[in-house]
């Protein structure tokens, strides 16, 4: 039964364009070469790397969605394991299928932004808990030598 799979593999930086290429399109042929359908490829290109990776500052960014059989998954896997190129990888199974969408307008990206960052009023139940809770621990007598020895 084939499945969805997402697949993020990172390539050195220190490759040429070509070099890079050459590496993505040969993991496009396993992948079809094992019977595989690619959904998507997404190259984001050279970002800089949350940590180091085989002494590394920065990696080539590669993202594929595509449907195979499991088997297709590890021959894939075992590839980006054999190629000095990529340093790091993911494959994960999807649930559902991929939705491609559209890239957003410049427009529609602010109006979308713009939406989502609205505030949420804030309830006066809880302005009032938390100054009843503040009043309370004021008043005992355990943190009532704190305050002094703050104000010192």
């Amino acid at each position: 039964m084939r499945s969805t799979y997402e697949s993020i593999f990172i390539i050195k930086p220190t490759l040429s364009d070509e070099e890079t290429e050459k590496v993505i399109q040969k993991m496009q042929e396993i992948i079809t070469a094992g019977g595989g359908e690619i959904i998507n490829i997404e190259n984001w290109g050279k970002k800089k790397l949350a940590y180091e990776i085989k002494k590394h500052k920065k990696g080539h960014y590669v993202l594929i969605h595509f449907k195979a059989e499991g088997p297709l998954v590890k021959e894939l896997e075992r590839n980006y394991r054999l190629s000095d190129a990529v340093i790091k990888f993911i494959t994960v199974k999807l649930k559902g299928d991929v939705v491609l969408q559209k890239p957003a307008t410049q427009s529609e990206a602010s109006v979308r932004q713009a939406h989502d960052v609205k505030e949420k009023p804030v309830k006066t139940e809880t302005v009032q808990q938390g100054a009843a809770v503040a009043e309370k621990v004021a008043a005992s007598p355990e943190t009532a030598g704190v305050a002094e020895t703050a104000k010192e």
